[in-house]
């Protein structure tokens, strides 16, 4: 591709396997390929193959995860099969004279007011709301980290 001089595709296939095949297990590899992909836009072919080198030798050296990506295309699969549901009335806006008479905001539980910003309580639906969408991997020290606060918050271990 770089010698037909597809800059965009180029771009456009590095940025989609920072975050869909590494993601979490080291997301500032998007952040370094995006910045990759700029500087090659900037300096163009032939140059642009420097920074562009750089940002493959790290994607293919990078731990892997799709535990967001996978995530979120569950959850999606969900909705569009019709599994879904009401939002629970304590996270619907209470902001409106008569919320409160609808049950609107009533019980909700500020999470920055709670130690680790986190409160145990119901924010999915009730048809969904023992779902588990994200499913952490632990093969980068980012998702790793993640992946303990998730375990300690919802008691869902891998």
């Amino acid at each position: 591709m770089i010698e037909a001089g597809d800059l965009v595709s180029i771009n456009r296939r590095l940025l989609v396997i920072a975050y869909e095949d590494i993601g979490l297990a080291s997301p500032q590899a998007g952040q370094r390929t995006l910045a990759a992909i700029e500087a090659a836009e900037r300096v163009g072919f032939p140059e642009a193959r420097i920074p562009l080198a750089n940002a493959v030798i790290e994607l293919c050296l990078s731990p892997k995860s799709n535990s967001a990506y996978a995530a979120i295309d569950s959850a999606l699969a969900d909705i569009r099969s019709g599994i879904s549901g009401e939002v629970p009335d304590h996270l619907k806006d209470a902001h409106y004279k008569g919320a409160k008479d609808l049950g609107r905001g009533v019980d909700y539980l500020y999470p920055h007011d709670y130690e680790g910003g986190w409160v145990k309580q119901q924010y999915l639906p009730d048809r969904i709301k023992n779902k588990v969408y994200y499913k952490p991997k632990k093969t980068g020290k980012f998702e790793q980290a993640i992946a303990s606060i998730y375990e300690k918050i919802t008691g869902h271990k891998k």
